[in-house]
């Protein structure tokens, strides 16, 4: 078993769990820039989201939205950031499906969306063909 998560969720590494059950497990990261970082990992072992199901991404939705409201009334913070990267070009570390739920702070020198300022809004034509492009591939399933 050489995935870390994999290790962590079968018991055989250790960790400080915030919430499991049979799908999922949520720990605290071990790397904490605002204390409350939580990791909702899935059992499966899936890569990226691409490769995870559908009712267990819902799963891990449910238990990230639970873990999010525990660390609003634990800790309250400033604000929240609830992301998950696939693939190194995305900044995925480890290659097993997980969901970060990070508390913010004013000033904490976390992630910048937007570190050369909002883009300009595209022409509505081109919003339409990338929105027909994607409903082509939903309608396919």
């Amino acid at each position: 078993m050489a995935c870390v998560f994999c290790q962590i969720l079968a018991g055989a590494s250790p960790a400080s769990l915030v919430w499991e059950d049979a799908q999922v497990g949520a720990l605290m990261d071990l790397r904490q820039q605002v204390p409350g970082h939580v990791l909702v990992i899935p059992r499966q072992h899936a890569e990226t989201l691409y490769d995870l199901g559908e009712d267990t991404a819902a799963h891990a939705m449910r238990v990230a939205h639970r873990v999010a409201r525990a660390i609003r009334d634990a800790l309250q913070p400033a604000g929240l950031n609830l992301w998950q990267s696939n693939g190194v070009a995305a900044g995925q570390g480890v290659r097993h499906f997980h969901l970060h739920v990070h508390p913010r702070r004013h000033g904490d020198g976390l992630v910048r969306f937007y570190p050369r300022g909002l883009p300009a809004p595209l022409a509505c034509g081109r919003l339409d063909a990338l929105a027909e492009q994607l409903r082509g591939h939903l309608a396919r399933g």
